[in-house]
């Protein structure tokens, strides 16, 4: 076979660069004669994804093959933190249009150079497809969320373009609603939608990605057979090719962490899955009042417990959670010295090797699709508590549909400052932990499952090669 050459372009949010990174990986590692150029757009405003696209240069083991190419950064001009966040977005990408024209034309130059096979692009970057038309190659969309949820926003769109039902009209104050979505088995209720079909100026942002994805040559999806079933199978018929090839996740020790090492330390010492671990992404946060909440409910529980607890970003900041100074100014007088000898309050933590550590037993998740993904390989049982984007619906599936998470809440949302009380933070914490639990069993099983599906043989491994055979044929 030939050598070919793909180009990545993935969206700087650090769930989807980790994932597209981690994608990269395998497909060197698979084929042999495939060079690989990932085109990095640089953050404005998030330290951790900016340090992160730092060490990927030196982190990465396939120099020979392996190329980053850091485009200029955006002109970010002095309104831009005025913009509604899906203009910011767009925005953010259509400026990299011509640095992404310039960086493949330089690419094609040499006379050695492998062939251009296609683009790959991100979920959020499926305007670059005028890019791949322009140089007459196939685009694929990386889609970094679930099978159920591309099928949600698929199906949503087609019934706004073709029956001209605009799904959209609903607000949470109609939650009780219900859809049938093909993507799923049950009923989805309008109360675990994403909020971005749920405002007027995300409406238009999430239906031209959706409309834009069905012009794609296929999608590669971040899940695995095993997992969704049902959402896999609901593509079969469609005019649509969906490739998913996961779990892809970063699950070796990440060498370049250096924060959290004490909190590994003193998971060392405590029992095999007795502690629960509460974190909420690298953009969740709480106010006092429900960091207060949480507090007396791990307290009330009496379970050994690890907290990555950040800070809220300044109000209207597009900026990532920061890290308390001092975490005891905004939780109950004296709750960390009543809970020295069961729980750890930290900040940022390296949540994939938490949860890989024997001593972890329940998680308590804002249902992000890596965190389901990490949380399941690892074995790790999630009481779903939501913030923001697909979690709902993630949330929703995971526990209504496929029987693997416990609830806290399904449809809270941040922006809304609804406070959960005690008493039901305490309940889904309790029977996250259940040690004979038939979550837990079935948590464990799915763990297996995922293993296997990576493998030669499996159906990640198999899809995977229906890739490679599409795209390079």
């Amino acid at each position: 076979m030939k050598k070919s050459q793909l180009v990545f372009v993935p969206c700087p949010g650090m769930g989807h660069l980790v994932a597209t990174v981690e994608f990269v990986k395998i497909l060197i590692n698979r084929h042999d004669r495939l060079s690989i150029t990932v085109l990095i757009i640089r953050p404005t405003a998030d330290p951790t994804v900016d340090a992160y696209t730092r060490s990927l240069t030196s982190s990465i083991s396939f120099p020979k093959r392996l190329h980053f190419i850091f485009l200029p950064p955006h002109p970010d001009p002095a309104n831009s933190h005025s913009l509604h966040p899906s203009a910011f977005m767009d925005s953010l990408i259509e400026n990299q249009k011509p640095n992404v024209r310039a960086a493949v034309t330089n690419l094609n130059s040499g006379p050695d150079s492998p062939g251009l096979a296609g683009f790959v692009l991100d979920m959020f970057c499926t305007s670059m497809i005028d890019v791949a038309n322009e140089f007459g190659v196939p685009a694929m969309v990386f889609f970094t969320s679930g099978s159920a949820f591309l099928g949600f926003k698929l199906h949503m769109h087609t019934l706004q373009e073709r029956e001209n039902e605009d799904a959209t009209a609903f607000n949470l104050e109609n939650s009780d609603t219900e859809f049938t979505i093909p993507s799923f088995e049950n009923q989805v209720p309008v109360g675990v939608f994403p909020g971005i079909t749920l405002d007027k100026q995300w409406k238009l942002f999430f239906f031209n990605h959706a409309s834009r994805m069905k012009k794609a040559k296929g999608i590669i999806v971040n899940t695995f057979e095993e997992l969704e079933s049902h959402a896999v199978q609901s593509f079969s018929n469609s005019d649509l090719t969906v490739y998913p090839v996961g779990p892809i996740l970063s699950v070796g020790e990440n060498k370049t962490v250096t924060q959290g090492s004490h909190v590994m330390q003193w998971l060392d010492d405590q029992p095999p899955s007795s502690v629960l671990f509460l974190c909420f992404g690298s953009r969740g946060y709480f106010q006092e009042n429900q960091v207060r909440e949480i507090a007396r409910a791990l307290e009330r529980s009496g379970v050994h417990f690890l907290w990555s607890l950040r800070k809220p970003p300044p109000k209207g900041s597009m900026k990532a959670p920061g890290d308390y100074s001092n975490p005891e100014e905004v939780l109950p007088e004296g709750f960390i010295a009543r809970t020295a000898e069961i729980g750890r309050v930290t900040g940022w933590a390296p949540q994939a090797q938490i949860l890989a550590h024997k001593a972890v037993g329940g998680f308590v998740s804002h249902c992000g699709w890596n965190s389901i993904l990490e949380s399941i390989y690892y074995g790790v049982p999630i009481a779903t508590w939501p913030l923001a984007a697909e979690q709902q619906m993630n949330a929703f599936l995971l526990v209504r549909e496929l029987k693997l998470g416990v609830e806290i809440s399904l449809d809270y949302r941040i922006e809304l400052g609804r406070v959960i009380g005690v008493e039901k933070i305490e309940k889904g914490m309790k029977e996250v932990m259940e040690k004979d639990g038939e979550v837990r069993k079935k948590v464990k099983e799915m763990s297996e499952l995922s293993r296997k599906a990576l493998m030669e043989g499996g159906s990640s491994f198999s899809y995977l090669g229906r890739f490679i055979h599409d795209l390079l044929s």
